[in-house]
């Protein structure tokens, strides 16, 4: 009499197989859905245009309103050794070369020597009342620290070079990308070159578009 023999099925080896198959489809489909991510949706590089900021009122600004033209951002006091003479010289500037491929765009500080204690809308007449200014002047910021304000951090991140009193200069491209800084203490006849070869870029940009 024969042996008897039972063969049983293979019950496992079905199922783990159907897993494994699932598991690498989702590993595979999660790889995938990865990389067209970072092809795709890659995040926007901001420029300094790409900010909003707030005006003398608070009300929100974009600064894309001011693309296409040579920017000069400067952290400005009322109560600083360097007001009078600055603020008579940015608003030549400003006359000069602005206001089609030009401005000044002025963000008010009191973190340098507690020299800016005003409200936003105080200073603001204060630059016009004084020194006839036409250039935009913003909300006061703070630019140092964890709460400074993100457009002007990118600025600093940008040039390398942190405000250490008021009226540092920052001259930004008509893209948003920062050129050149200057010292509060540095003459106005060392910005005009710079100024004037962007706005000669802007120009012949504009001339050739045509």
């Amino acid at each position: 009499m024969e042996p008897l023999t039972t063969s049983y099925p293979l019950k496992y080896s079905v199922p783990k197989a159907r897993i494994f198959v699932v598991f690498l489809s989702m590993v595979l489909c999660t790889t995938i859905l990865c990389l067209l991510q970072l092809r795709f949706f890659k995040p926007k590089i901001k420029d300094f245009y790409s900010f909003e900021v707030k005006d003398s009122r608070g009300r929100i600004i974009s600064l894309e309103k001011y693309r296409g033209k040579a920017t000069l951002v400067v952290n400005v006091a009322s109560h600083c050794q360097y007001t009078d003479k600055n603020y008579i010289a940015l608003q030549e500037l400003h006359r000069e070369f602005g206001p089609s491929h030009f401005t000044v765009l002025a963000f008010p500080c009191n973190q340098f020597g507690e020299s800016e204690p005003s409200s936003s809308q105080e200073i603001e007449s204060f630059a016009k009342r004084n020194y006839g200014v036409t250039f935009p002047v913003f909300h006061k910021i703070k630019i140092l620290g964890s709460q400074a304000d993100p457009a002007f951090k990118f600025l600093i991140d940008s040039s390398k070079k942190e405000p250490r009193w008021n009226f540092w200069k920052y001259l930004v491209s008509p893209e948003g990308k920062v050129v050149k800084f200057w010292r509060p203490e540095e003459p106005v006849e060392s910005i005009k070159p710079e100024v004037t070869s962007l706005i000669r870029q802007i120009i012949m940009k504009k001339r050739e578009d045509l």
